[in-house]
C-alpha cells in the first residue's frame, strides 16, 4: 500500500470504472468512500480492501440524495478526492423515449452529480485543495442518433465541468474531465435492459430507423477490440494523482478518432460524417 493519502468518494463503484478506479485509490493510500444503489457489490469491495468504506445510495432518489450529502458535509475527514463516475444511459428516438424516463436519466448522471459535488467544494475550498474528476463521454461532444438523451446528460456535464474548473481553481482546486469511448463494462448491457424494447413498441415509421442504425453501429464494433475499465480506471488515478493534471483525458474504442473528427469538421460536415457511419444520412422511409 501506498502512502496515507486524504479522504476518496466514488460514485458508481459497484461495477465497471468506478470499481477499478475504487481498487486503484484504496491500493494508492486513500481512505475510500464508494457509493452506489447495489450494496452488496460495495460490501465485497471493502470485505477486499481495508480502507474501503460503502455507502449505499440511489442516485435517482433526490431524498436519499439530500440525505448522503447531509452526511458528507458532516464528516471528520471530509473528501478531498471526489470522482463523479456513476452514470447510465436510455436509448431511444426522442420521440420514444417517456419524460419520466429522461427526468430520472438527467438526475442520476447530472443533477446528483451536481448535489453531491456542491456538498465536497466548502470543505476543499476551506482547505484551499482538493480534485474533482466527472466522467463524462466522447457523446459529451456529440451525439449518436438514439442517445440524444444521455448525450444531452454529458454536454450539460461538459458546461458544468468547465465553468466549475475556472470557479474553484482560485482556491487551488483542479476539475479534470474524463471522456471515454465505448468501453467494455456492465454499461451496455444495463442500457439496453433498461431502455427496453423499443422496437416492439415504437411506430412503424421508426422500426428501419432503429434497424438501419443499430447495423451500423454493430459493423462500427465489429472485430474491434474493445477495452475494458481498467485503462480508464488508469487514466482516473493519473488525473486524480498528477500534480497537474490535463483538463480532459479520453481513452477507449474510437474516443480520440470520433473527438478528432468534432474538432476537424464544422457543424455541417460532421452532421454528414455521422450520417454516413450510422447510415441515416441518406435513408430515406
Amino acid at each position: 500500500m501506498g502512502e496515507k493519502r486524504g479522504m476518496a468518494l466514488v460514485t458508481g463503484a459497484s461495477s465497471g470504472m468506478g470499481r477499478e478506479t475504487a481498487k486503484r485509490l484504496a491500493e494508492q493510500g486513500f481512505d475510500v468512500m464508494v457509493a452506489a444503489r447495489r450494496m452488496e457489490r460495495l460490501e465485497e469491495l471493502a470485505a477486499q480492501h481495508k480502507n474501503v468504506t460503502p455507502r449505499g445510495v440511489d442516485l435517482s432518489n433526490s431524498q436519499e440524495v439530500t440525505a448522503f450529502c447531509q452526511y458528507l458535509s458532516l464528516l471528520p475527514k471530509p473528501v478531498s478526492v471526489l470522482v463523479n463516475s456513476a452514470g447510465y444511459s436510455v436509448r431511444g428516438a426522442l420521440e420514444d423515449v417517456p419524460p419520466d424516463a429522461v427526468r430520472r436519466v438527467f438526475q442520476v448522471n447530472l443533477f446528483s452529480l451536481i448535489q453531491i459535488t456542491q456538498a465536497c467544494l466548502p470543505a476543499m475550498r476551506k482547505k484551499r485543495a482538493g480534485r474533482i474528476v466527472n466522467v463524462s463521454s466522447m457523446v459529451g461532444k456529440f451525439a449518436f442518433p438514439m442517445s440524444g438523451v444521455y448525450a444531452a446528460t454529458k454536454h450539460a456535464l461538459e458546461a458544468v465541468t468547465d465553468a466549475l474548473r475556472l470557479e474553484v481553481a482560485p482556491f487551488g482546486i483542479k476539475v479534470v474531465a474524463i471522456r471515454p469511448g465505448f468501453v467494455a463494462t456492465e454499461f451496455n448491457d444495463a442500457a439496453t435492459r433498461i431502455t427496453g424494447d423499443l422496437m416492439s413498441k415504437t411506430a412503424p415509421d421508426y422500426q428501419l430507423l432503429y434497424q438501419t442504425s443499430g447495423a451500423a453501429v454493430g459493423k462500427l464494433l465489429l472485430n474491434a477490440t474493445i477495452p475494458g475499465p481498467e485503462p480508464m480506471a488508469d487514466l482516473i488515478l493519473e488525473a486524480v494523482l498528477s500534480e497537474n493534471p490535463k483538463w480532459v483525458y479520453s481513452g477507449g474504442f474510437l474516443s480520440q478518432e470520433m473527438l478528432g473528427k468534432r474538432s476537424e469538421l464544422d457543424e455541417e460536415g460532421f452532421s454528414r460524417f455521422m450520417g454516413e457511419i450510422t447510415e441515416l444520412g441518406a435513408l430515406r422511409i
